[in-house]
């Protein structure tokens, strides 16, 4: 549990930019310097949440990338919407398919010596590669994904005609009397073909210029005084990749594993089964820049609220109920995308996955709960999975025949039992569990068998 705790704690620490110069840092450095793919997206939303919530007031993108997948693509561009300060993009080597549709996402591109940008004709990989398309599947692919590209293109003053031509090898580009892209041909710009101008008046075609470093880009946008703050990947995204898809799956574990650490004697196996199975719930999230530590803390707020109603005020009800509240919030929103700002209510689009994902764990930790509490205890498994002391005094296997020799004693509710509670014999107080019935506190009751490590009892009529 200490290490579980001190890994939480480094995460807090872990800088997602150069703490050095983050204090006096507005300009913030996005690497785009891998495929499109879902790890990358992560890098995106962490760095520009957190050039948000330190007030940056230009954002680069340093790109070196051979494209990736549309959808993707779809989502880094909602992504960079939500920073509402310049943005640029610096060319320095290739922005290649969904490299260049992200590129005309930002207000400025710049291009480092030698590089180039397009080729963004959209195509499907195969299992041997590149698959070939039929003319009517490429047309609609071409034009969804032209207005798609069009819109942002034409949101930041970008030529739409050079867009287009990258995408559609129908499009053609033409300048006045100059043909700068025949049809039948996908549109690939060096840097000083791209920082050429046309027209009248003269109008670079794409690229804003050719500069050599980062600094220079944001020296030409106008913060040559500060130093760019470089986002830096943590190295985990890919695991977070596997998490976040696995969410459900980890969310059935904790619960199920805590449940039978509560029904069982001492603290064993199921128990840190349990605990690691939520803490990489939250650390898939945090590496997928959802969600900061904030509701790792909520939940285990909630947590100790749940205990404290079991073992401290047992029947109380509003301390459990407010602690269940509290970690199924932490739970859903952990995994939902807010960005920094004042709060506001999340919509149904953004809760719509977390809800699906906690739902679908909630069913099948229901399900399971159900087939482990009738089978799990006639099972040799039973005695390797909890604790071998309760408490450090009695074995599993005493405590089961210690619950036996109960049968047909009487006693005491000492909690209301809702069905479940304790009861007191004698000097000893049991959890117990009645067939269903609500029983105030203080109730005569009877041993009549056992559940799990529960005593099941009936109550003595007056």
């Amino acid at each position: 549990m200490r290490r579980i705790l001190l890994f939480l704690l480094l995460l807090a620490l872990l800088p997602s930019a150069d703490a050095a110069e983050k204090s006096g840092g507005r300009v913030w450095v996005i690497p785009v310097r891998e495929d499109v793919m879902t790890p990358l997206k992560f890098v995106v939303r962490r760095g520009v949440k957190d050039a948000i919530e330190n007030k940056a007031d230009l954002l680069i993108l340093d790109m070196d990338t051979n494209g990736g997948r549309v959808d993707v693509t779809q989502e880094i561009i909602a992504i960079l919407g939500e920073f509402k300060g310049k943005t640029a993009t610096f060319v320095n080597s290739k922005a290649f398919s969904a490299g260049a549709f992200i590129a005309f996402a930002t207000q400025q591109i710049y291009m480092a010596e030698g590089s180039v940008i397009g080729a963004a004709a959209p195509i499907i990989m195969g299992p041997n590669g590149p698959a070939e398309l039929s003319e009517s599947i490429e047309a609609k692919m071409v034009s969804a994904l032209k207005a798609q590209v069009r819109t942002v293109a034409e949101k930041n003053g970008h030529n739409v005609q050079v867009v287009e031509a990258m995408i559609d090898r129908s499009t053609e580009v033409k300048i006045g009397d100059k043909v700068l892209n025949e049809k039948g041909k996908i549109l690939t710009l060096t840097n000083r073909e791209a920082e050429q101008e046309y027209g009248e008046p003269a109008k670079k075609l794409l690229s804003a210029g050719t500069v050599g470093s980062i600094e220079e880009v944001a020296a030409r946008m106008g913060f040559g005084d500060s130093a760019p703050v470089r986002v830096q990947p943590l190295g985990a995204e890919r695991l977070a990749t596997w998490l976040t898809a696995l969410s459900p799956i980890l969310l059935m574990i904790g619960v199920v594993g805590i449940y039978i650490e509560m029904k069982t004697p001492g603290f064993g196996l199921p128990g840190v089964v349990g605990i690691v199975a939520f803490a990489l719930y939250f650390l898939g999230s945090y590496i997928a820049g959802l969600a900061g530590l904030e509701w790792i803390a909520i939940f285990i707020l909630g947590l100790a609220l749940f205990m404290v109603e079991l073992f401290i005020f047992p029947g109380t009800i509003a301390i459990g109920l407010a602690g269940a509240v509290l970690m199924i919030a932490a739970l859903v929103m952990a995994m939902v995308d807010l960005y920094p700002g004042p709060f506001q209510a999340p919509s149904m689009a953004q809760l719509q996955r977390p809800l699906l994902n906690v739902f679908i764990a909630f069913f099948g930790s229901a399900i399971a709960i159900a087939m482990l509490s009738q089978v799990l205890p006639r099972t040799p498994i039973f005695r390797r999975l909890v604790s071998q002391t309760a408490s450090g005094v009695h074995s599993t296997e005493a405590h089961v025949q210690e619950q036996e020799s109960f049968l047909g004693l009487e006693g005491a509710a000492v909690s209301p039992l809702r069905p479940g509670g304790k009861a007191q014999f004698g000097k000893a107080v049991h959890d117990v569990v009645t067939q269903g019935m609500h029983l105030p506190k203080g109730a005569r009751v009877r041993v009549i068998g056992r559940s799990g490590p529960e005593l099941v009892v009936e109550e003595i009529s007056a």
